[in-house]
This record gives C-alpha cells, structure tokens and sequence, in this order.
C-alpha cells in the first residue's frame, strides 16, 4: 500500500462525524439565521453607499430624519451577529470538508467553489469591518471602495449557495419546530451520492436518541443566546436603552467634547491654524456672485435651531441640538434658488471627505443648516467650529465640518 494511500484512508468521512450538531437541521437553521444577517447586511451597506455615492434614478431625501442612523446602526449590529453565526455555521459544516470523492459532479463542484469564495469572502467582510469599526486601519487599501466590491461578492455567493442548497435547506427545515429523530433523514452526514444508513431514516444510532435531540436544541440555543448577547452588548452605540449594558461597544456616542463623539479631530485635520484664525470668512458663492461672510456677518443672519442625530458609518449616533442659519437662506442670498444643490469645502486641504454635495432636497429642509453652535455654545473646535454642515438622514461623514466654501447651483 502507497504512502499516500495509507494517508488518505487516515482522513475521516463525513460519517465519521456522529454529533447531532452536524446535523442537516441544525445546518439549515444556522443557516438561515446566518443568510438573514447577510442580507441585512448587504441592504444596509447599500443604502450607506448610495448616500456617500448617489445615483439619479435613487434619491434619498431627508426625511425621515433618523433613517441613516436605523440602517447603519442595523449594518453594524449584524456585522457583529456575523460572528458568531458564521463561526457555528462553520463547525456545523465542516464534516462535509472530508468528502469523498471531492467532486461528484458539476453541481456539487459549483457547491464547493460556491462555499469557498463564499467563507473567504464573508470572513474577510467580517474582519476587516470590525477592525474598521475600531478604527483599526491595519489594512493597505481603501476601505469602502474594497469593502462594497467584496460585499457584491458575498451576497452573490449566497445566492449561488442558495440555489444549490434548496432542497437541503427546505428538508432541514420542514419538521418546522421538531429537532426530534424523525423526518429529515435522521439528519445523517451522508455523503453526495451516498445511501441512509440501512434500517430507515429514523434508525440511525445516536442522532436519533433523545440525547441528540437535546444536543441540537442545545447547540441552536448556544449561538441564538452568543448571536443576541453580542449584539445587544454592541448596540447601545445606537440605540439609547440599551446604552447601560453596551460593554462592547467601540464608542460611547457621548464621550468627546461638547458631550458627543469625535472621529476626525481638527489637529487630525491639520485645520487648527486655519479653523482659528480670526480672519475666517465663508466664501458664498452662486448665480448672484461670490461674497465673504465673516462668523459675526452669519451670526447675524436669520439663527435656527434643529434637533438632528449625528450619525457615523462605524454605527454610533447621538443626538444633538444644532443651531446656526439654514443653508437655503444662505443659497438664496447667493442668487440661487431655495433648492439648488449646494457644494460644500472644507478646509482640510486633505482626505476622502473635505468635500461634499448637498442635493436639492436638503437644501431646501428647513433643518439643514450651517451649524454655529451646538446645544446652546459655540461649536467645539473638533466639532467643526468655526461652522459645520448638518443635515437630516445623512451619514456623519457628510456632515461636512471647518467649512471653508459653498457653490450653489453649480456655480464656479
């Protein structure tokens, strides 16, 4: 006998596994609980890059107001859910690694290289989220762009997984509540093209037992209680009940100056000398022309108050009492109109987001505003003093801050 035959007949078979975990109910419940996430996932992060990226034929406007703050507070909270249900999914799974022969077929070949571009990719997603979460920028490429080309490549092989999984999945779950020994081929590992074990679906030794009943109830109840437990522990960043016990999250929203959280501060910016110079002035212009409006001149504009959440993409958010002039009256007196779209600069002369697009819409909210002050004081200088863009239903990187220009209507 070869060596390498020696070695092979070493290498377990997917029956050689007998724990119920590994069970084809267990498999599909994980499952599915793994595939809800991903959609989740997938649809919040959309919504996040149609935002920062806009396209014409889907607008988002600014109502409702909280609605950036729900989907990316979502985005985040299943990113974390993700963890857990992945690495179940993973043990309940991996018998099946051991196959024999490793492809049976073009189907089950397509279902091998679905799985595999399917884990690398979700892992990576995974990881690389969290660590951005944390601000963990250890990775030598451009987050957003790469994390919303991969996730085109997750979603695409869940679908793929999806499809060719079906049958198994529709099996596992059809005893409905029923994790007992009966029905869905006594859940044993059979191999692709392989047989029931002889004497029925229900006779198959241990999995079958009251014991292993208990082993799969149990094993689902573990990840439901770490998947639920994990994000309730990461979700007070967002949801304020919930702040008490958010012993995991990344950033208390209330922490920073002025009683609410900083990601970019003004000395990160390389803005102090220019944010502080007394000499500051808005440069406004618009159809009507350019004019240079000192903080004292925006001061003693029309002053409005909004109510608005800050909402960041790494899934925190507070809430804030903005106040300072409207920017529709500030597009109005450059000549433009009440809901010309609005170009923001700031003066970070650096970075992805020293520049941002205000669409028609917001411009003419009522609650879009150029922030000078927050509750009640002048901004802070990390906040965006000397004046900030705050808008509703808008990520916080578009919440443009050291405002240095506008450009209604597209003016040059």
């Amino acid at each position: 006998m070869s060596a390498a035959r020696r070695i092979l007949d070493r290498v377990p078979r997917p029956e050689d596994f007998t724990s119920a975990v590994h069970d084809e109910r267990v498999v599909a419940r994980v499952g599915v609980w793994f595939g809800a996430a991903i959609v989740i996932l997938f649809v919040t992060g959309l919504v996040s890059h149609l935002h920062q990226n806009p396209v014409w034929w889907l607008p988002f406007g600014p109502e409702p107001a909280w609605a950036y703050r729900v989907t990316q507070g979502l985005h985040v909270a299943a990113g974390f859910a993700c963890v857990p249900l992945l690495l179940a999914k993973l043990y309940a799974v991996y018998p099946r690694l051991f196959v024999r022969p490793v492809v049976t077929g073009w189907r089950h070949g397509l279902e091998r290289a679905s799985v595999g571009l399917l884990v690398a990719a979700t892992v990576f997603q995974v990881v690389t989220g969290v660590l951005n979460v944390f601000q963990l920028y250890v990775f030598g490429f451009g987050f957003t762009r790469v994390h919303y080309a991969t996730s085109w490549i997750v979603f695409g092989a869940v679908l793929v997984h999806v499809g060719v999984q079906l049958p198994a999945v529709v099996r596992g779950l059809a005893s409905g509540g029923d994790l007992s020994g009966s029905g869905v081929r006594g859940g044993h590992a059979v191999p692709r093209g392989g047989t029931v074990p002889q004497g029925g679906a229900d006779d198959v030794g241990p999995r079958g037992s009251d014991e292993a009943q208990t082993t799969r109830r149990g094993f689902l109840g573990a990840v439901a209680v770490a998947t639920l437990t994990l994000t309730a522990l990461t979700l007070g960043q967002t949801w304020r009940p919930l702040r008490p016990v958010a012993l995991l999250a990344p950033r208390d929203p209330e922490a920073g100056p002025q009683g609410l959280a900083v990601n970019k501060t003004a000395r990160g910016a390389g803005v102090v000398e220019a944010a502080t110079d007394p000499g500051w002035a808005l440069e406004l212009v618009g159809p009507g022309g350019a004019v240079r409006l000192s903080r004292d001149d925006l001061l003693a504009l029309d002053q409005h108050e909004a109510v608005l959440p800050i909402a960041c993409v790494e899934g925190w958010s507070a809430t804030a009492r903005w106040g300072g002039v409207r920017v529709r009256d500030l597009a109005a007196l450059a000549g433009g109109r009440p809901d010309d779209p609005v170009h923001v600069q700031s003066l970070q002369a650096r970075g992805s987001y020293r520049e941002s697009d205000l669409p028609g819409a917001y411009v003419a909210h009522e609650d879009t505003l150029l922030a000078l002050r927050l509750d009640g004081e002048d901004l802070a200088l990390d906040h965006g003093f000397p004046a900030r863009i705050i808008a509703p239903n808008r990520p916080g990187v578009l919440q443009t801050k050291w405002v240095a220009r506008l450009v209604v209507g597209g003016a040059a």
